[in-house]
């Protein structure tokens, strides 16, 4: 696939390797990664078969195509509903050369926790597991926030704004509903959102967030 958004017949390895632009010892962490979610989903089926059988464009570039979005000198890193990894323990080992750079994966299943755990293991990745839900993580800011199919928008900013800090960008990889979302959602919160297309599947988006803060608070009292 090229970086055009065009669905591909077949995305590999390869692929990957020429859209993200990482160097051969990244390349080979991500193959790591991938060959321990093939291993390890036959047990948990931590993702689905048909996403499997597609996983470098479905999730290794999907979530890849973050890193150009990550804001320069970004310290912490938040990962709402990790699941399997995705986006986030995918930006930690593409970003794992960045000094003092913390991505905390934050997934309530304890057995999507154990796989994380084995892939931070693997490759190295600068990563933290937080086995919770997000509402009960408390006191962590994050210079980035993202997250992928796990909420509305409506919902998912209510997640997320506890972490957000006053210079905090949340990235959520959203699918075709996206604008009906954000619609309901800016009911609600105030914000500075923009849609950009996604380079791994023609229907997506990532929505890119800043200045979160719900209504209630942004209106100045009269």
């Amino acid at each position: 696939m090229s970086a055009t958004g065009d669905t591909p017949t077949t995305y590999g390895p390869l692929d990957f390797e020429r859209d993200s632009q990482v160097t051969r010892e990244t390349h080979s962490l991500v193959n790591t990664y991938v060959e321990l979610l093939r291993d390890w989903n036959e047990r948990l089926n931590l993702v689905s078969d048909a996403s499997l059988a597609d996983v470098w464009r479905r999730h290794m570039w999907d979530s890849a195509q973050l890193i150009p979005m990550i804001p320069r000198g970004t310290k912490t890193i938040v990962d709402l509903g990790s699941g399997a990894g995705f986006p986030g323990l995918v930006l930690a080992i593409l970003l794992a050369d960045k000094p003092g750079l913390t991505v905390h994966l934050v997934e309530s299943i304890q057995k999507k926790c154990r796989f994380l755990e084995a892939v931070i293991e693997a490759t190295g990745a600068p990563a933290q597991v937080h086995n919770m839900r997000a509402e009960d993580l408390q006191g962590l800011k994050a210079d980035v926030v993202t997250a992928r199919a796990v909420a509305p928008l409506n919902l998912l900013f209510r997640l997320a704004h506890p972490f957000f800090h006053s210079r905090t960008t949340g990235l959520f990889l959203k699918g075709r509903a996206l604008n009906d979302e954000l619609t309901a959602a800016t009911k609600s919160w105030h914000l500075t959102a923009t849609p950009i297309p996604s380079r791994s599947d023609p229907s997506g988006f990532v929505l890119r967030v800043t200045g979160l803060t719900p209504w209630r608070k942004a209106r100045k009292p009269s």
